[in-house]
């Protein structure tokens, strides 16, 4: 369903719950990253209704997110910690192309966002099926299926403004290099990236 060329290192779970305050604060920080790029394309194009009727709702739920893991670490007794740098979002910004339409730049910025979701959804996922606390089990499963509808939703919106062969075609190239950037990354479990 994602379209993911590499899968995430079976053994990321397991060090994933091991290091779980850091996987919840490194989360935090990704829900609140994902609010910003939502309020980022808005401002960037405010001419495009679509965009804005369908990312305003999305900010305000990756906003509820943030919340949400806000109150799972202090239940936890956890503080949110400082902000860390995101290597797997650093690296992909790097591949988005530079130059061209309106349409192609819009598309660009949409398709990597629709990729870091999909990874976050697959990432839910594993955490949803494997971790033991069954709090957070619950918790990963019911955003897992939010991640996945903000994958579609940008993958969506890129085809309201460019073919979808175009989008089909480039959103491949994407999943190549993302799969490249990945396999370059040391396996860390204090990342949800």
């Amino acid at each position: 369903m994602l379209g993911l060329k590499l899968a995430t290192d079976p053994r990321w779970v397991n060090i994933a719950e091991k290091n779980i305050h850091e996987i919840l604060v490194d989360h935090a920080y990704c829900e609140q990253k994902a609010a910003s790029t939502g309020i980022s394309l808005i401002i960037m194009y405010p001419d495009r209704k679509r965009i804005v009727d369908e990312v305003t709702p999305l900010v305000a739920e990756e906003w509820a997110h943030f919340r949400m893991v806000l109150k799972k670490l202090e239940e936890r007794g956890l503080s949110l910690g400082e902000p860390r740098k995101d290597e797997y979002v650093f690296e992909l910004s790097k591949i988005i192309k530079k130059g061209g339409s309106k349409e192609t730049q819009i598309m660009e910025r949409l398709l990597i966002a629709g990729l870091i979701e999909a990874r976050s959804c697959e990432r839910f996922r594993l955490l949803s099926l494997h971790i033991q606390d069954q709090d957070l089990k619950q918790f990963y499963h019911d955003l897992m299926v939010s991640e996945a509808g903000h994958y579609r939703l940008f993958l969506d919106l890129a085809c309201e403004y460019n073919s979808k062969e175009k989008v089909k075609l480039r959103f491949e190239e994407m999943l190549e290099q993302e799969a490249q950037i990945l396999s370059r990354l040391a396996l860390r479990g204090d990342r949800v990236h």
